[in-house]
């Protein structure tokens, strides 16, 4: 039975290729079932630790074995308010499965794929798990400001008006969701999931504020005056980093950012119906291999574009997930690893033509522990391209901190906070991307869950 791991069914590349739906199929009833029968219910199960939202793993595993699948839904909502979303995009290889006792023989459990099984199974309509709108007899006198609406603030807000609080949440996009509407590709993360998720959110009793830009619009002063007793910044790292070469900005050079807001918040791949189209050539190189690299590579290529991947280090060095490397190569991405652009060579019209760049070799780790990569001399070659695309990691917006002197931050622009995720200024805290810089959604829920305890605790100390 311990052998048995059932894998989720995908659609075939070929087919995959051409559209823009879930690439991911889910688990049937039969494999949900089988899969959920391997677990071996630990007395001190090592999964839970694992897990930066501390849902109890065994016991919504034991309840979908038991075909309870709507009483297995509450049991991840008493932890986790975004499952649907976690089922599908957390790193569970690398956190709770890794941490199973049947990782021990590389058979761990497929904790993700039950809980998005979990998550789409439950019948909602016999669910309790949508609570009814708290009134204001209900909640406490306290009234707390989420800013930002993405994984942090989204899980933060929710626990705090499961607590009792008074709870607005603003969002500067004109819709919720962060770095989970406009990031995240429809084929990794179906939009009507994520707003399937914050109508959730809403429902606990959250108000949900959107086109409000914290920093102007309203600054944290002001929401202080409005009567908030504490302030939670979760606005992520939003700023786009460059790779600051010749010819980077011109036309048809885009930032990873812009290019999947596009492509996900304004639907441009759906041309020409598409309000706002995206117009790019036929040859694309994306440069960078973290998960975000790997999005925008694998939406052109749905653009029907011939697609290639540079990248200064060698493939054991990706920082994207492992079945992300291994989806595009199926997809038909190209890769030139050992590689760094040094120029983008632009046409008569200024528009990309080619890249210039060195081959390079490693050398011994840097701080990041990967091998660092140096330029091979007299190595220089072009690759035509028609547009760039540059995924080489995102720093905080600094928005907020440059209208908010007294907000200390870190030089890489992270807020700084102590171990209760509280800032330099009292009653204000941070979690997620803003504190670390970019990192995973579950790791930001993490944050957002902490921080909210600490909010709590705070309110009750300062009355």
């Amino acid at each position: 039975m311990e052998q048995n791991r059932q894998e989720v069914k995908q659609q075939p590349p070929q087919e995959r290729i051409k559209n823009f739906f879930e690439v991911s199929l889910g688990f049937t009833e039969e494999q949900a079932l089988a899969e959920a029968k391997r677990c071996l219910q630990c007395k001190n199960p090592a999964c839970v630790k694992g897990c930066p939202v501390e849902i109890d793993i065994p016991a919504f595993i034991k309840l979908i074995k038991d075909k309870k699948i709507k009483e297995s839904l509450s049991k991840i909502k008493e932890k986790n308010n975004l499952p649907a979303i976690c089922g599908r995009v957390c790193p569970q290889e690398e956190q709770c499965e890794v941490a199973c006792i049947l990782s021990k023989k590389n058979i761990p459990i497929n904790i993700g794929a039950l809980e998005r099984y979990a998550s789409d199974f439950a019948d909602e309509k016999l669910s309790d798990n949508k609570k009814k709108v708290k009134s204001a007899e209900d909640t406490q006198s306290a009234k707390v400001a989420v800013v930002g609406s993405g994984p942090a603030g989204l899980t933060a807000a929710a626990d705090l008006v499961k607590m009792g609080y008074s709870v607005a949440l603003f969002e500067s996009l004109h819709l919720a969701g962060g770095v989970l509407s406009y990031g995240i590709p429809e084929f990794r993360l179906p939009k009507k999931i994520v707003f399937g998720e914050v109508e959730y959110i809403k429902s606990l009793g959250v108000d949900i504020q959107t086109n409000v830009l914290i920093g102007k619009t309203f600054t944290l002063k002001d929401l202080f005056k409005q009567g908030f007793k504490a302030i939670f910044i979760g606005v992520g790292a939003g700023l786009p980093q460059f790779l600051n070469i010749p010819g980077e900005n011109a036309p048809g050079v885009y930032s990873a950012n812009e290019f999947l807001t596009r492509i996900n918040l304004m639907k441009a791949y759906k041309f020409p119906q598409a309000i706002t189209p995206i117009h790019i050539g036929n040859k694309i190189v994306v440069v960078g291999a973290g998960n975000v690299a790997f999005d925008c590579a694998r939406v052109a290529i749905r653009l029907g574009k011939d697609v290639t991947l540079v990248y200064r280090r060698s493939e054991t060095e990706m920082p994207a997930r492992e079945d992300e490397i291994e989806n595009a190569k199926a997809e038909g991405l190209k890769f030139q690893l050992l590689t760094q652009p040094k120029e983008i060579i632009l046409d008569k019209n200024r528009m990309p033509s080619a890249m210039r760049c060195s081959r390079m070799e490693l050398g011994k780790p840097d701080s990041s522990g990967r091998r660092r990569p140096v330029e091979i001399p007299n190595s220089e070659f072009e690759i035509p391209v028609d547009n760039v695309i540059v995924a080489i990691g995102q720093r905080p917006n600094p928005l907020i901190y440059k209208s908010t002197p007294e907000l200390k931050t870190n030089p890489e622009g992270t807020i700084c906070v102590d171990e209760n995720y509280m800032t330099t200024i009292p009653g204000v805290f941070a979690g997620g991307d803003i504190t670390t810089g970019a990192d995973t959604v579950i790791s930001a829920m993490g944050a957002g869950k902490k921080a909210a305890r600490a909010v709590d605790n705070y309110i009750k100390t300062h009355k």
